[in-house]
């Protein structure tokens, strides 16, 4: 079984930075990807960016290219630099691990709990 655990989240203006992490804990691999998505009230969930943890390919969602940048360290952190934040950016934000860099959310097998980011014009 795999935790993982977000944080980072908060409140910010437009055009401010935020950075969020996901810790992972429990079961240990290196072959896998982790990703980023977000759900704002009354939308889907959607892609935002992941990561293949060994060969450190990446793909972002159009929306945030550009913008956010997504890396992971050397133990088990992969964080997601937002700069530029917009309000259409507010949400909760979710980590998630999977086998494939894909942005399809159910082919992630573990999700976080989320972190609430909120943008204000």
């Amino acid at each position: 079984q795999v935790q993982l655990v977000e944080s980072g989240g908060g409140l910010v203006q437009a055009g401010g930075s935020l950075r969020l992490s996901c810790v992972a804990s429990g079961r240990t691999f290196s072959n896998h990807v982790m990703g980023w998505f977000r759900q704002a009230p009354g939308k889907e969930r959607e892609f935002v960016a992941a990561i293949h943890w060994l060969s450190r390919s990446t793909n972002y969602a159009a929306s945030v290219k550009g913008r956010f940048t997504i890396s992971r360290d050397n133990a088990n952190t992969v964080d997601l630099q937002m700069n530029s934040l917009k309000p259409e950016d507010t949400a909760v934000y979710y980590c998630a691990a999977g086998w494939v860099l894909t942005t399809t959310g159910r082919q992630y097998e573990y999700w976080g709990q989320g972190t609430q980011v909120t943008v204000s014009s």
